[in-house]
């Protein structure tokens, strides 16, 4: 894990095996992820790739005749729960083909920023398999009749289409996806702390909050230090403290 101004980067490096879902690359990730998620100096966590692509889903190699535990039935359904309910935002960068898990992997990030070359399937009805854990971070995302669509033929589509379903939110050249990426990250460290974790919380929530519960969390957060040191730095045009310096 690398932290540079309030960021941390999550590289996944295994690319010998198209960086798929191994268990040590579950386990190395559900640590790290937990070590950012518990650092107060961490804003926002990415999750980058080394090699061509980002991740080819669960590791079939081992999970060729193995048990559950093998396959990572348990063990990914939390690691999916664990970046979908962080308190920080979790942004993926896509630089080369998403597969199956993989796709499930972005799709429980909070903003995804995808090269134009980038591609994706949920290749799973082709393996026998069905899509039923990555479902519940795909379809909130997603246009209901494209992910419908998708997940039942398994084909290959591309970041345009990823784009429009809802499945990436950004989508750049390949040469300027630093630079997008680098914007997002700006963006979100702009954030306050504890109201972006409540808002983080408050989206994820969708429609289960009463009026009245948004009616309190506001005035709450309106009352807050955080609140009152926002309002401040906006009279007094100045960044807030909780924005990074820049270098």
């Amino acid at each position: 894990m690398e932290v540079a101004r309030g960021v941390a980067t999550l590289t996944l490096d295994s690319p010998a095996n198209r960086n798929a879902l191994s268990r040590a690359m579950r386990t190395q990730l559900r640590a790290a992820l937990a070590d950012a998620f518990a650092d107060d100096a961490v804003r926002v966590v990415v999750l980058d790739h080394t090699g061509r692509v980002f991740c080819s889903g669960m590791d079939l190699a081992e999970a060729a005749g193995g048990s559950t535990e093998d396959q990572g039935v348990r063990e990914f359904p939390e690691l999916l729960e664990l970046i979908w309910s962080s308190g920080k935002p979790v942004v993926a960068v896509v630089r080369g083909p998403a597969r199956a898990g993989g796709v499930g992997l972005l799709a429980a990030c909070d903003v995804v920023v995808a090269g134009a070359s980038a591609t994706f399937a949920f290749s799973e009805v082709r393996l026998g398999i069905v899509p039923a854990v990555i479902s519940a971070v795909v379809l909130p995302r997603m246009v209901p009749h494209v992910a419908h669509r998708l997940m039942l033929t398994g084909e290959v589509f591309g970041a345009e289409l990823a784009a429009t379903g809802g499945l990436i939110d950004l989508m750049a050249p390949d040469d300027e996806v630093d630079d997008v990426l680098a914007g997002q990250l700006t963006a979100l460290a702009a954030g306050a702390p504890a109201a972006l974790a409540e808002t983080k919380r408050l989206l994820r929530a969708g429609s289960s909050l009463d009026f009245d519960d948004l009616l309190e969390l506001s005035a709450r957060f309106f009352a807050s230090e955080e609140g009152q040191e926002g309002i401040a730095s906006f009279r007094e045009k100045r960044p807030a403290r909780w924005v990074p310096a820049a270098d």
